[in-house]
């Protein structure tokens, strides 16, 4: 193998995004900032905690401002942002491949 082909293969192999890795990280991301967010509300109290928070159960059905709330809440956060995270390590990767 040349001087070359090995500087080349190199570059192929940092260029390139783990797809899987960024889709974790985003789920990560995403499911435990709502995880988070749902039991510093329920620590907090008071009348109405979450008021606006509690919107989110249009869009996510069995969520609520409570402990298992926010664990049904990180459940399909993570899926979306793993979904969105993989998406973007995808696309990044075929735009690396294709300008070459």
């Amino acid at each position: 193998m040349t001087i070359r082909n090995e500087q080349e293969s190199l570059n192929d192999a940092l260029l390139r995004l783990n797809a899987r890795a960024w889709g974790i990280a985003f789920g990560l991301l995403s499911g435990g900032g709502l995880f988070i967010a749902t039991n510093v509300l329920l620590l907090r109290g008071g009348p109405d905690p979450g008021k606006h928070l509690a919107l989110l159960a249009a869009f996510f059905p069995g969520y609520r401002i409570s402990f298992v709330g926010s664990i049904v809440g990180f459940i399909y956060l993570f899926v979306i942002g793993y979904g969105v995270g993989r998406l973007i390590g995808s696309t990044y990767n075929l735009l690396v491949r294709a300008s070459k």
